[in-house]
């Protein structure tokens, strides 16, 4: 941040679990890219008990810099329990997530921001020319067609992390294993706007994908059944007003 006694505008959560060779360059691209803001930012690494040097390599880079924020879980939860514990400590009302593995580029953080107007509760992108080996998007492309088939929702990309999130939308947000690829769809069921947005994608130049087939297909068909139950049964957000006739609903939303 730009200021300790200023609040920062942007919070950017990165989970991160054994991506020690990455942090340092990532951490680096993107301070330059929220730094063209001008506005006070933080970025907060959840370290999801990694067993490599990642830990060592964050207390380092937070002593070298002022706008870096280090959690540690205390025992390794999974990516969804990482983004919930930074929506959690995050302290402004525009969370950026992305992925730790430099896969995301920080240089389309402005256009995600333009994406997000005043009605949109959440921007989420769409990975564009996937650099990912055959069996990834292959294994993404028919789960994403299953999702949305079994959930009643359209998202072209769900497994794409690198979203913009107003932090208001958050308050009532479900949390279980697996919650982040069904963001968009959780918001919308509550009658918030969802758009997206596509995204540069890069290959991977350290460590290993920690998700594939074998640890999604009956996990991620479970899920599934469970959110389109949560979707048919959820009840929009609603606005009320008081005796007098004043909306009142907005203002008990951000308390």
């Amino acid at each position: 941040m730009s200021s300790a006694s200023i609040p920062p505008a942007i919070s950017c959560i990165l989970p991160i679990y054994n991506e020690e060779g990455c942090l340092a360059p990532l951490i680096e691209e993107l301070g330059i890219a929220l730094k063209n803001f001008g506005r006070p930012y933080e970025i907060i690494c959840v370290d999801d008990c990694s067993r490599d040097g990642s830990l060592a390599v964050l207390l380092e880079l937070q002593e070298q810099r002022g706008d870096l924020r280090v959690i540690r879980h205390t025992h390794n939860l999974g990516q969804s329990a990482a983004f919930a514990t930074g929506f959690q400590v995050a302290a402004a009302p525009i969370l950026i997530t992305m992925d730790a593995d430099m896969q995301h580029d920080p240089r389309d953080i402005p256009a995600l921001l333009r994406a997000l107007t005043p009605d949109t509760a959440l921007v989420s992108g769409i990975r564009a020319n996937r650099r990912d080996n055959w069996v990834k998007r292959i294994s993404s492309r028919m789960g994403n067609k299953f999702r949305n088939i079994i959930a009643g929702d359209h998202i072209s990309d769900a497994g794409c992390t690198f979203r913009i999130i107003r932090r208001e939308s958050l308050p009532e947000l479900l949390v279980f294993n697996g919650m982040h690829r069904f963001l968009p769809t959780l918001l919308r069921c509550r009658g918030m706007t969802v758009v997206e947005h596509p995204i540069n994608h890069r290959p991977r130049t350290s460590g290993v994908s920690k998700y594939g087939i074998s640890n999604r297909l009956w996990r991620g068909f479970l899920d599934c059944i469970a959110i389109r139950w949560y979707t048919r049964r959820a009840i929009p957000l609603q606005r009320w007003v008081d005796g007098h006739g004043q909306d009142t609903s907005r203002n008990c939303r951000n308390d």
